[in-house]
């Protein structure tokens, strides 16, 4: 039976419900979202719940303007609409008695082989699903998406005994190729995988900061960025997530788990506890373990029941620890007196003990529980990862060493599976505390389509910065081509400079790219390894390389070097193969350059991309200007009026705009609209070199070097002036802003010629070296370029 799953409907219009019908949309899926009916204007509840998205940051939409595509529906009226549905998802509160009703109430409205989902946080599925006839339950199956469910890339699935094999590998492929998620399968036992192993780290975290007298801004600091995950650490997260619902959370673990040996640790911490009676629920409330007051951030000081500035650090030794490698670093987190060290030593162990003794219960392998934690925490490792990072026997040493002295949360041994093997994961799988033995990840045809599957330490994948046939290489860029028939067809250029910005050899080796591209190969990709951590396409041009020469010679010495980053820019429009940026993260300045230059664009949903020369007190000089001015030329109808869109390019380069998505991104210019968006990073460059070779395959050329095109002239540009200098006045920019935005409409309007003369990319590039130059030479532009290059803020002057 093929499973197709083509429009979607979501139960429940609160908070949770909305945000999974928004993404939805970001993946172009329709959707309907129902609630309860109101008299009058039955639809009011999924309207205003609709509407409130628009206020929630992150912003759930990848476009706003998007709102008005969910359908809005109610359980009195519209039931009929979900016989049109190939998944159904329900999402209200919490609460077992509602569930099962709404069950009862939607159930003889589903399609026949449409897939009945929950997305409940932590209810067992088994209770949920008591007295379903045969026929619903082979096909109810929980989906558990993680907040926001547009940026977390964990979605967990929870299976019954019942549930057809066919309908979970639908739904995840669902889940993984069309709204980019990171599947992982859990067992139906409270919390499932990613909170239940989470939220116990975090309680951990509360016993030991109170056992130890450490400030939350302290514990922040040590357990964010150091560790290598997210900054804002544990208990500024919390405030983020929300104290009410991490309550709920860990009260799903106190009231399901009665039997767990780690119980005694379950209950609400009472600083928690006292912070929810007063309705301090964290950012969404203005207050919680932090407040602001004014531009200070306070901490709560849960001894004087007070807040008190915030700032408090790790301490340089600890910071210093966590820089060895980590089988030395955990040694001396243990070994260590210091408050601080034997905090993390606590936690990790704390944690380490939890998955070892549960690990058969909650998942079904330790690959399981550490990509959870990766996908739903943000952590950079998960904590089986760690533990084999750190020496599996060695730690498993110390830890059953603390048990037996009562350091311990639980006096529960290791299990026995522990001390058989050396580590969680190998090249023969992972570990499956319930099989006994090592297992493969799930097999589905979606995975073929990642080239660099979500990897483990230890588990023998290939490194993205290393992988397939390298044909060149050196310290800037490398030239490589995948494995796999077909994939090798393509060739690839990953950059190796800090945050990927282009400098001279970046410049060189695209030169040798397309030069082995043209002679050799189908196409060639722009893709970067580090998107697949959230790393950037690129940062932009590389202006510390650009110093030197400007220092010996002056703006003049510059010319030069931008001359060839156009050159090579233009050289990627013109190539006789396809070229095709696969873009993600940040895609900034001579990035957004270079992407707009090449024949495609595969952009990940997540892409913010943005000509931000301004910024720097310069203008887009690698052909970003004429580029824009190119583009407003060709969608201005002839004989129409170039001001309208024109201006709306320049808007977006003179206030320095960046896409918050590749949707807004490709508003603003930068993406075509045949450029494909996809979901699933893991799936980019797959995506790409399909484009490539697609391309190619139906017979590529590229455009004409040498066509004209209609100048906007200067009327447009004294409309654009005249507004900059009420702008200036209004006191909106400095006089150096309109200066510079000012220095900008010249190049996109042509220089000072008539409206309409036609003009070549030569000309516009000539200006934008001739006005990049002198600019450079201003001593209020170098005081922006030396303010960022010192890593300090912009500076409007």
């Amino acid at each position: 039976m093929s499973i197709h799953i083509r429009k979607v409907a979501v139960l429940g219009a609160g908070v949770m419900g909305a945000q999974i019908a928004a993404h939805c949309i970001n993946a172009r899926v329709p959707v309907v979202l129902f609630d309860l009916p109101t008299e009058g204007k039955p639809n009011a509840i999924a309207e205003k719940a609709v509407a409130a998205l628009a206020r929630l940051k992150p912003a759930p939409f990848a476009d706003p303007a998007d709102a008005g595509l969910i359908e809005l529906a109610n359980y009195e009226t519209d039931l009929q609409k979900l016989a049109g549905c190939d998944l159904v998802i329900e999402a209200i509160a919490e609460r077992l008695d509602w569930k099962r009703a709404l069950y009862d109430k939607v159930a003889p409205h589903l399609a026949p082989d449409a897939i009945f989902a929950t997305n409940t946080s932590g209810l067992p599925l088994a209770a949920l699903s008591e007295g379903f006839a045969e026929e619903l339950a082979r096909r109810f199956v929980g989906v558990h998406f993680f907040n926001p469910p547009r940026y977390m890339h964990l979605a967990e699935l929870i299976a019954l005994p019942a549930t057809e094999p066919a309908i979970l590998d639908a739904l995840e492929s669902f889940l993984t190729h069309t709204l980019g998620k990171g599947v992982v399968h859990a067992k139906d036992t409270p919390n499932f995988v990613g909170n239940r192993v989470g939220v116990f780290s975090i309680l951990s975290a509360f016993h030991h900061a109170a056992r130890l007298g450490l400030g939350f801004d302290v514990i922040d600091d040590l357990t964010g960025s150091k560790l290598g995950r997210a900054k804002s650490g544990t208990f500024r997260t919390a405030d983020v997530v929300g104290l009410d619902t991490l309550a709920h959370v860990i009260a799903t673990m106190e009231r399901g788990l009665p039997d767990d040996p780690f119980r005694a640790h379950f209950g609400t911490p009472l600083v928690l506890k006292a912070l929810i009676e007063k309705g301090a629920l964290g950012q969404k409330t203005g207050a919680g373990f932090y407040r602001k007051d004014g531009k200070a951030i306070l901490r709560l000081d849960p001894a004087k029941g007070e807040y008190v500035a915030a700032g408090g650090k790790a301490d340089d030794i600890v910071g210093r620890i966590l820089k060895k490698p980590a089988p030395e670093r955990f040694k001396l987190l243990r070994d260590s007196t210091n408050p601080q060290a034997q905090f993390l030593w606590s936690v990790f162990r704390d944690t380490w003990h939890y998955i070892a003794v549960h690990l058969a219960s909650i998942a079904n392998s330790t690959r399981e529980v550490d990509l959870a934690i990766r996908f739903g925490f943000g952590w950079s490792e998960g904590p089986f990862e760690t533990w084999q990072n750190a020496g599996w026997k060695q730690i498993a040493g110390w830890i059953a060493e603390d048990i037996a002295a009562g350091k311990a949360l639980s006096d529960a041994p290791l299990p026995a599976w522990v001390g058989e093997i050396d580590a969680a994961h190998g090249a023969e799988g992972s570990w499956s505390a319930a099989e006994n033995r090592y297992v493969q990840p799930r097999e589905l045809p979606v995975y073929g389509r990642q080239i660099f599957r979500a990897s483990l330490a230890g588990d023998g994948s290939a490194d993205p910065r290393t992988a397939g046939v390298t044909v060149f290489e050196d310290e800037s860029i490398r030239l490589w081509q995948a494995d796999g028939a077909g994939r090798d067809e393509v060739l690839i250029a990953s950059f190796k400079t800090k945050m990927n910005t282009i400098g001279p050899g970046v410049i060189a080796g695209l030169h040798k790219g397309l030069d082995l591209a043209e002679a050799n190969y189908k196409g060639l990709v722009i893709w970067q390894p580090a998107s697949l951590t959230g790393g950037p396409f690129s940062a932009g041009a590389d202006l510390q390389a650009m110093l030197p020469a400007f220092m010996a010679k002056g703006p003049a010495g510059i010319e030069p070097a931008q001359k060839a980053l156009q050159d090579v820019f233009l050289r990627m429009r013109y190539a006789s193969v396809p070229t095709v940026a696969a873009l993600a993260g940040i895609v900034l300045g001579g990035g957004c350059e270079l992407a707009v230059h090449c024949a495609k664009r595969v952009a990940h949903l997540e892409s913010y991309v943005g000509l931000v020369e301004i910024g720097v007190g310069l203008l887009p000089g690698g052909g970003g200007s004429t580029y824009l001015a190119r583009r407003a030329a060709e969608l201005t109808p002839e004989g129409g009026d170039p001001l309208p869109v024109l201006k709306h390019f320049f808007t977006g380069v003179a206030m320095a705009s960046v896409g918050t998505s590749a949707l807004e991104s490709r508003k603003l210019g930068y993406l075509l609209p045949d450029d494909p968006i996809v979901l699933n990073i893991h799936e980019l460059l797959s995506s790409a070199i399909e484009t490539a070779r697609g391309l190619h395959g139906a017979g590529y050329r590229p455009p004409l070097p040498g066509r004209t095109f209609a100048a906007a002239g200067r009327s447009v540009l004294a409309t654009i002036r005249a507004q900059l200098v009420n702008l200036r006045d209004g006191g909106l920019i400095t006089a150096y802003d309109e200066q510079l935005a000012a220095t900008i409409a010249e190049v996109m309007c042509g220089g000072a010629v008539e409206a309409g003369s036609p003009v070549d990319e030569a000309t516009l590039l000539a200006l934008e070296r001739k006005h990049f130059g002198r600019l450079l030479g201003n001593a209020k532009t170098q005081e922006r370029i030396m303010s960022l290059l010192n890593g300090g803020k912009p500076v409007r002057n």
